[in-house]
C-alpha cells in the first residue's frame, strides 16, 4: 500500500513542500469562507435568561428572586447567533423597570408582557440584533415580600501602634449603622453587620478611609462601604505616688484606706501641657458601704489636661470603717 502511494505521489510531482502549500492555502479558503457565511444575517430563534428589578414596589425586594427564558425570532449575523448560544451559561441579564411597567398577579408575583420587552430588546439581545417577534407572551417574576431594620456597623480590627504611640479614643465608623433589607426570616437573627478586615499596623499618625461592609446572604443592603477613622497621638509615660482619698464619709465615722497611697503610671500627650502631680485619686464612702467585699477599686478625683490613661498599682485597696 506504501509503495503504491507513493507511485501516486510520484505520477504527480507532487513533494513534502507541495503538500505544505496546499494545506494552508485550503485552510485559509476555509477561513475566508467562514468569516464571510458568519457575517451574513440570518434567522433565528435566540433564546436568553432575564431577571427583573425594579427598585420602588413597597414592601419588596428590588429583585426578582426568579429567572425567566426569553426567546424571540430574531435577524443578526452568524457571529451574533453563536454568541448567544454561548451566552446561555452565562449569568442572567439583569433588566430594570419602573413600577408602572409591572403588572400585578397576586401575592408576591408581578409580571411583563411582549410590549416591555419589546422596549427592552436591544439590552436583552444588543444593539446589532432585530427582534422579529417574541414568542414569550407574558413572563412572570417573584419579588420576594421584604422588611428592614437598622443594625450597628461592627468594624473588624487588625491594628497596632509604633512605641510610643496610642489612640485615645476607639475607632470610629460613619455611617455607625444602616439599615438592611430582606425577607423577615433572613433579618431576624442578624443584629449587625461586620466591616471587612481594617489591617492598621506600626501606626504613627491617624489614619482614614473606606472599607466595605461584609455581605449577608439573603440581605440587602443599600451601602456597600463605611468610611472609618482613628486619631493616633505620641504619649509620653511619667510614673508618681498619689494619695488615696476617702470622701462623703459621715461626720461621726472615720474609713482607713490600705495602702494610703499607691504608684500610677500616667500615660500624657507628648509635649506635656500641665503637671500629673495635680491628680487625685478617691473612694467614695458609698461604693465602700455598696461592696460585699469591703474592697474598693479607686476612681480619679481630678486629672489633669493631657492625661490619655493611667495604671494604678496595686488596682484594688482594702477598707476599714471606724466610729469616731
Amino acid at each position: 500500500m506504501r509503495k503504491l502511494l507513493h507511485k501516486l505521489l510520484d505520477s504527480l510531482k507532487y513533494n513534502g513542500r507541495d503538500w505544505t502549500v496546499f494545506s494552508l492555502s485550503l485552510l485559509l479558503a476555509f477561513s475566508i469562507w467562514l468569516i464571510h457565511n458568519l457575517s451574513l444575517n440570518y434567522s433565528d430563534f435566540l433564546t436568553v435568561q432575564m431577571v427583573a428589578t425594579c427598585g420602588n414596589i413597597e414592601g419588596h425586594a428590588a429583585r426578582s428572586a426568579n429567572s425567566c427564558e426569553v426567546v424571540a425570532r430574531c435577524r443578526t449575523s452568524g457571529y451574533n447567533i453563536i454568541k448567544s448560544a454561548l451566552a446561555l451559561s452565562k449569568a442572567p441579564v439583569q433588566i430594570s423597570f419602573d413600577r408602572q411597567s409591572l403588572g400585578y398577579k397576586s401575592g408576591d408575583v408581578f409580571y411583563i408582557t411582549r410590549k416591555e420587552l419589546s422596549e427592552s430588546a436591544h439590552l436583552l439581545y444588543g444593539e446589532k440584533v432585530e427582534v422579529e417577534y417574541f414568542l414569550s407572551d407574558t413572563l412572570f417574576f417573584r419579588f420576594p415580600y421584604e422588611t428592614h431594620k437598622k443594625v450597628p456597623v461592627f468594624p473588624v480590627l487588625s491594628m497596632s501602634f509604633a512605641p510610643q504611640y496610642m489612640s485615645q479614643d476607639n475607632l470610629e465608623v460613619e455611617p455607625d449603622s444602616v439599615t438592611i433589607y430582606g425577607e423577615p426570616y433572613h433579618l431576624e437573627n442578624v443584629d449587625r453587620v461586620f466591616t471587612e478586615t481594617i489591617k492598621l499596623q506600626n501606626l504613627k499618625s491617624s489614619a482614614a478611609g473606606v472599607v466595605g461592609i461584609e455581605k449577608i446572604k439573603g440581605v440587602r443592603l443599600p451601602e456597600s462601604e463605611v468610611h472609618y477613622s482613628i486619631d493616633v497621638l505620641r504619649y509620653v509615660e511619667i510614673i508618681r505616688e498619689v494619695p488615696i482619698d476617702a470622701v462623703n464619709v459621715p461626720p461621726d465615722k472615720e474609713m482607713m484606706i490600705y495602702p494610703s497611697r499607691a504608684e500610677v503610671i500616667f500615660k500624657c500627650v507628648f509635649p506635656l501641657v500641665s503637671d500629673v502631680s495635680q491628680a487625685t485619686f478617691q473612694i467614695d464612702y458609698e461604693d465602700f458601704i455598696s461592696s460585699r467585699s469591703r474592697k474598693c477599686i479607686p476612681e480619679p478625683g481630678f486629672l489633669p489636661e493631657g492625661v490619655l490613661e493611667y495604671e494604678m498599682v496595686p488596682e484594688i485597696f482594702e477598707c476599714v470603717l471606724t466610729e469616731k
